[in-house]
């Protein structure tokens, strides 16, 4: 009888153990994307376009200073100095709206969402030569970042100052994968035309540089999942207390059933 009400008290105890341990879907992001094998064309060139909620810095320029000085609006802050660390002054900032519009001094409203760097240049060049002669226009991207999520060494948000980094930049920035990345399917997803979308990277192929996503665009996001020696640590670390516990009541039970 005591052999008997051993064995239902191991079995239960069993269930318990199994019950909690960790599987693949209690600690991997982004499970219920449907994804090919084949790796999605997001990016057809290198050169970044301009979105909805991009924040730009436009300096315009001229062989007369005070010709140019209305298009260059210094930044307006109430809480903070308008001179930068390098001793300059901070330019105003524009960001564009749901409908890729900007508010420009003297100009008005200007669509700029969907054009490329070269391509909003040449486009402001036209507008103001109508008041300067040979304006020259520098369009800087003041809020490009990326994030990196997963298995990597410092996950984060990182703000990217030259406006170009590819794949391998940014994991880099996160301190590279660690030691459980599963490096065939590192997970990126990018915003294309309102729309989020999604493709894939094997880090193992020397072949990765040569994607079409491999250079990467504002706000996107790559993902590194765990490997599977990640998710059985996992189980093994929820469950290390409770084992204990459990071996401990075992052989306190045990001790007074044989009494």
């Amino acid at each position: 009888m005591k052999i008997l009400n051993l064995t239902k008290i191991f079995l239960l105890l069993s269930v318990i153990v199994l019950s909690s341990c960790a599987s693949r879907q209690d600690i991997t992001y982004f499970q219920d994307e449907p994804l090919s094998n084949a790796t999605e064309n997001l990016n057809n060139n290198f050169e970044i376009r301009f979105k909805t909620d991009d924040l730009l810095t436009i300096d315009v320029s001229a062989l007369d200073p005070e010709v140019a000085r209305p298009f260059n609006l210094p930044a307006v802050s109430y809480n903070a100095s308008v001179i930068d660390a390098q001793g300059r002054l901070k330019m105003q900032t524009y960001l564009i709206d749901n409908y890729g519009n900007i508010e420009f001094p003297v100009l008005g409203t200007i669509k700029i969402g969907g054009l490329t760097r070269s391509e909003a240049n040449i486009m402001l060049k036209e507008r103001l030569s109508e008041y300067i002669k040979d304006p020259i226009v520098n369009i800087r991207l003041a809020n490009f970042t990326v994030t990196v999520l997963g298995e990597v060494n410092q996950p984060g948000t990182f703000t990217i100052v030259d406006e170009k980094v590819s794949l391998t930049e940014a994991l880099g920035l996160a301190g590279d994968l660690t030691i459980y990345g599963k490096r065939d399917n590192v997970f990126l997803i990018r915003e294309v035309d309102g729309q989020k979308r999604y493709a894939k990277f094997d880090m193992t192929s020397v072949n990765v540089v040569n994607s079409p996503n491999y250079y990467l665009e504002q706000n996107d996001v790559i993902y590194v999942e765990p490997n599977s020696a990640r998710v059985r640590q996992s189980a093994y670390t929820q469950n290390n207390a409770l084992i204990v516990s459990i071996v401990a009541t075992l052989a306190t039970i045990t001790a007074i059933l044989i009494k």
